[in-house]
């Protein structure tokens, strides 16, 4: 007699009965193709352009030469190495300012009782419903009160607190078994020395996986920095790119695409590296 099947063997044989079969699942597939065809058309024209002479940005010969004077021209034509290090130093402190603040708003809402708890959480979550567009205009004016404008302070100072950051990591710390927390008291562990040992190790993918959506998003704002900042001290890639589309002689789009590459290669090569991290953080941290 054969050996009676397993569970798992029964699991596994069992069919979802949701899953897309014959006509529906090639639908699927083609939309999926399709999608992903359109995505990829932008960055793919971005690079013919960049890496063919100029006269070559709207004709698509296989022959054509290959050359990185686009690339040169790009980079000479504005300061990029200011305006990269603007970049970093802006998202490095916006993202080191949300973590902090986030975190510890994040364990207090989760695992401390006091008065008004509820209603402060309601109001977190009532921001995520505001435009950050919406706020523009006062923003700018209690940035010029303080003297601000035009330095780097005033693009990252609206961002340094998260609604969204708290919230996912309110979440987050709200899974932890609350045994873990006595355990820790038990040793002598004081509230603070619980979140750095306890809380912030097991939160760590949703600590990557929030990391890498901030520093995306603020790598490539372009309205507020805009309105913030009239030097090249101050300017972040984004901002600095509009020096090409203001040219007296015509728009050189192979430059264009050149400096576009440039100021988007870095996090094309981070998402290329860390992809598999990124949506694994997002599936540990219970994002749906």
């Amino acid at each position: 007699m054969s050996a009676p099947s397993t569970p798992q063997a029964a699991t596994a044989a069992r069919s979802d009965p949701y899953s897309p079969k014959g006509l529906a699942l090639s639908l699927e597939s083609a939309g999926a193709i399709l999608l992903a065809v359109l995505w990829v058309l932008p960055l793919a024209y971005a690079v013919w352009a960049a890496i063919h002479p100029a006269e070559y940005t709207t004709r698509f010969v296989l022959s054509a030469p290959l050359t990185l004077e686009n690339f040169t021209r790009a980079w000479a034509a504005a300061p990029f190495a200011r305006y990269f290090l603007n970049t970093f130093v802006l998202v490095t402190m916006i993202l080191c300012c949300q973590l902090v603040l986030g975190t510890l708003a994040a364990y207090a809402l989760a695992r401390q009782d006091f008065w008004g708890r509820d209603v402060a959480f309601a109001l977190i979550l009532a921001q995520l419903m505001i435009m950050p567009d919406a706020l523009i205009v006062e923003n700018y004016r209690t940035l010029a009160r303080f003297n601000l404008i035009d330095t780097i302070t005033a693009i990252a100072l609206p961002y340094i607190a998260s609604a969204f950051g708290i919230f996912l990591l309110r979440q987050t710390f709200k899974t932890v078994p609350k045994e873990l927390d006595d355990a820790a008291r038990v040793e002598g562990a004081s509230p603070l020395q619980v979140l750095m040992k306890v809380y912030v190790p097991l939160a760590k993918p949703t600590y990557i996986a929030y990391g890498l959506v901030s520093v995306s998003y603020h790598w490539n704002n372009f309205l507020w920095p805009l309105l913030v900042t009239n030097s090249v001290e101050s300017r972040p890639l984004t901002v600095g790119l509009q020096v090409f589309s203001s040219s007296d002689q015509g728009i050189d789009w192979a430059v264009i695409c050149a400096a576009t590459l440039m100021t988007s290669a870095p996090l094309l090569l981070a998402f290329l590296l860390f992809q598999r991290q990124f949506v694994q953080s997002f599936m540990r941290a219970g994002i749906k």
